[in-house]
């Protein structure tokens, strides 16, 4: 296998707290701060640890043991196999899919997902893997773990399997908490194209939507609340099926109305993206751009048009 990688394009940019064109307060004469405090919410961005996110595919799933399927076998060769969601992926030897993990890079390449979520996302060995047609082979690499094993990656990105991939095809993973896709054979996330932080969406029931920057459906909570300031009445557990989207640039936009188009800080210091003030998340329950599985649910939460109003809620 080669072990030289080919530099992708793909540098993430720091997400940034939006100054207010208009600020949230001024509707009711209050200036506002972006920094409402709301009460205790699960640690942001915990990776591993089974008592902050037990259970919901970000990192340590007490219930996910790895299969002997998916655990750390060589990739083999790898195949280009087509999705009907997802388009071309790439699969190992025996068909099971490979996914890459926001949380990484791939300028240098550097795996951050360890320890638990290692068991649930058990990283691909480098050994052994070569390709078939479809995939460049001078994207084909490695990564030093902190363990000091050898772990596969394409275009610099680490490779992994899902532990609740059990069948050949399965793509369970996709989508889990924003974070971890498919990978495409270029190692870009799979069907998902280069969108900005929000963008709109046309949805064939729902008219336009607001989706972020992978294509996936943003929501808005019934129980939140956005003036003087944006308040997330969505805490702990919550927050484990109803992630918050972190804040972008208002120059990382396209379509969304931009008065009251902010972040703010949650108590755990972990900053939320709004839309004319009101906080949005994302649903665990779509594992696929163009999913729209939590409008409606609870009668509470909703798709978002771009001005901020729920999509399809009783006035």
């Amino acid at each position: 296998m080669k072990t030289s990688w080919r530099s992708a394009s793909l540098v993430a940019t720091a997400a940034a707290v939006l100054a207010l064109t208009t600020a949230c307060g001024q509707e009711s004469g209050t200036q506002s701060t972006g920094s409402q405090n709301v009460g205790a919410t699960a640690a942001a961005g915990g990776l591993g640890s089974p008592s902050t996110v037990p259970g919901n595919g970000y990192g340590a799933d007490s219930t996910a043991a790895p299969s002997a399927s998916a655990g750390g076998k060589t990739a083999g060769q790898l195949a280009v196999t087509d999705n009907a969601k997802l388009g071309k992926i790439v699969t190992d030897s025996a068909g099971f899919t490979l996914y890459r993990f926001d949380q990484d890079t791939a300028e240098p390449p550097k795996s951050s997902c360890d320890g638990d979520c290692a068991k649930t996302w058990p990283p691909v060995p480098a050994d052994g893997a070569s390709v078939a047609s479809g995939i460049d082979e001078s994207l084909l690499g490695e990564v030093t773990r902190s363990d000091g094993t050898k772990q596969l990656t394409i275009a610099g990105w680490p490779m992994y399997r899902y532990a609740k991939d059990t069948k050949a095809g399965e793509t369970n993973g996709e989508g889990l908490k924003g974070a971890w896709f498919a990978t495409a054979p270029t190692g870009k996330k799979a069907a998902v194209s280069d969108l900005p932080g929000l963008s709109v969406r046309n949805d064939p029931k729902l008219g336009p939507i607001v989706v972020d920057k992978n294509g996936m459906t943003v929501y808005r909570f019934m129980k939140d609340k956005a003036w003087p300031e944006p308040v997330s009445n969505c805490t702990g557990a919550c927050l484990e099926k109803w992630p918050a989207v972190e804040p972008v640039s208002a120059n990382d936009t396209k379509g969304v109305k931009k008065k009251g188009l902010m972040g703010f800080t949650r108590p755990d210091g972990a900053k939320q993206m709004t839309v004319n003030c009101w906080p949005i998340y994302t649903f665990s329950g779509d594992k696929a751009p163009g999913e729209t599985n939590g409008q409606g649910v609870g009668g509470t939460w909703y798709a978002v048009s771009p001005d901020g109003k729920p999509v399809g809620a009783s006035k």
